[in-house]
């Protein structure tokens, strides 16, 4: 009896074995379940904000008053000169020196002025000194228009009274030198009054000293009313 105790086990254990695993796939025939797609990483709103470029900064426009009597220094662009310019021709210039107020430069060196001839006069005989004279009535700065107001900026030739005397005592000498050789002591005196008459008449004859001022000649103005500037910053 014992024996067949021992089969009827050893039977048991191979049913047992023989029992299908638990099979966790999915039966033939049903559909495959899709596993859900990550999702998307969202970048924080703060974080956008930070990493835009900043919008420009919108440029402020104030007005600075440049104060009457404020002297500008001044580089001719054109040329002027008593025998050659006319009343009403243009004049240009570039500032030689920044305009500051306070402190703070307004109108940066190289600034555009122009304006016109206001007089001019040529040499004249014995008399009358030649001369030019002009000033500034407006200046470009930022792309910008202004109208101004200057000084007039007059230019005369220098005084030849100098030179007139010598002209005639030279001739007064030559003239005595001669008359002396001719005729004396008495040919001397008459010599001399024919000699200054002589020299006289060269003087009559010349004209004195132009006045010419070329491009980079100096000059200085002022301005006689205030100037308002708009200034960007």
């Amino acid at each position: 009896m014992s024996k067949w105790f021992v089969v009827i086990l050893a039977t048991a254990g191979c049913v047992g074995c023989g029992a299908p695993a638990e099979n966790n796939a999915a039966p033939a025939g049903a559909a495959a379940v899709a596993e859900p797609a990550p999702t998307p990483a969202v970048t924080p709103v703060s974080a956008l904000a930070e990493a835009a470029p900043a919008p420009p900064r919108a440029a402020v426009v104030r007005e600075v008053i440049i104060p009457v009597g404020t002297t500008l220094r001044l580089d001719l662009a054109s040329s002027v000169a008593s025998d050659s310019s006319r009343v009403e021709d243009s004049v240009r210039a570039t500032l030689r020196q920044a305009v500051a107020v306070k402190g703070e430069t307004i109108l940066p060196a190289g600034t555009e002025l122009s304006g016109v001839v206001t007089d001019v006069a040529g040499s004249a005989r014995v008399k009358g000194r030649a001369r030019v004279a002009y000033r500034f009535s407006s200046l470009r700065h930022d792309g910008e228009r202004y109208d101004i107001k200057t000084s007039t900026v007059a230019h005369q030739a220098a005084a030849t009274k100098g030179e007139d005397a010598t002209k005639i005592a030279i001739g007064a000498g030559a003239g005595a030198a001669l008359g002396a050789i001719l005729g004396g002591g008495d040919g001397a005196a008459k010599g001399a009054a024919i000699g200054g008459a002589g020299g006289t008449g060269v003087v009559l004859a010349t004209k004195g000293k132009e006045v010419r001022l070329g491009p980079g000649a100096n000059v200085t103005t002022k301005l006689t009313a205030p100037l308002t500037v708009r200034v960007k910053s």
